[in-house]
This record gives C-alpha cells, structure tokens and sequence, in this order.
C-alpha cells in the first residue's frame, strides 16, 4: 500500500489538484488499484446554497476522470522507476476513449480506481480502467492515453 505522503512524491500535482489518495495494490507494467475519498469540503461543492437535493452535490464527472487519470499515471510513473528509468517531461493526459458513465458519487463515498495497462512505452501509455462506489460500477474507460513531453517542448522554447 502506498499512502498519500508517498503518491506527493511520484505525482507532480497538488492540493487541491491531486486527485488520488492512496494506492492499495500495484503490480508494475500491469495494474494499479487506487482510491479517492469524495468529502463534502471538495473545493467543487464550494458556494453551493443550503437546501440542494442531494443530486447537486454528485462529484463532478470531469474530477472523476481526472483523478481515474492520476491512479494511471501513477501505476506509469511507479513501473518506470521499478524499471529503474525516471520518466523525463511534463506527464499529460493524451485522450480518452469509451469513456462511460453509469453511476454518481457524492460526499462520503470512496472512489476505487482499477487501471490495467495496454502498453508503456518510453514516452506514452495506453491504459483502461474501472471506477467503483462500494462495488458498484459508475464509470468505465476504455482506453486512455498518457504521454511524457520534455519540459522545453511543454514551455514551447524549442527551436526546430
């Protein structure tokens, strides 16, 4: 299990960015379980006005791939470093693929990401994944792409 001190370390994104919690099991090159617990502090559910149904404070779908998105590129990051190469570059998410949603989550609940790998290349990964609530399915991915860009090239300071 990799706890979230540890996920600061090999993901470069922040609070309130960072979107994954802890890791619960990792098999390099293969597959990565990862969690997100949803709180009703979420800097999404900011402002809302007292008495909303409860379908306003749903988790919005686009945090919800962002953070199925960082349990893929930590299972990236992890089985690079277990192959003993530092990925170099800005990490970026790429492109999604039948992508569905068949669920909501909301304040209480706990986001469990499953992330199984396609392919890891030097400077790109194909994934595909999972997300449950308390073992019911509420999104699915059916491939999703990463890629590493050196920093110049991110920066746009890169002559041809």
């Amino acid at each position: 299990m990799l706890e979230y001190a540890y996920l600061t370390r090999v993901l470069p994104h922040r609070h309130p960015i960072l979107q994954v919690d802890r890791v619960l099991e990792y098999t390099p090159n293969q597959r990565i379980v990862a969690v997100k617990a949803v709180t009703g502090t979420e800097p999404c559910f900011a402002g809302l006005a007292d008495g909303l149904p409860h379908s306003s404070f749903a988790y919005p779908s686009s945090l919800l791939v962002e953070s199925l998105g960082q349990a893929g590129a930590a299972l990236w990051v992890l089985s690079a470093r277990d192959g003993g190469t530092v990925l170099d570059g800005t990490l970026m998410f790429g492109a999604a693929r039948g992508f569905e949603f068949h669920g909501s989550a909301y304040p209480g609940d706990v986001l469990r990401h499953e992330v199984v790998v396609e392919s890891l290349k030097e400077n790109s990964a194909v994934m595909r994944g999972e997300t449950r609530v308390d073992g019911r399915l509420i999104a699915v991915v059916a491939s999703m792409l990463a890629i590493a860009r050196p920093e110049a090239a991110v920066a746009g300071s890169v002559n041809p």
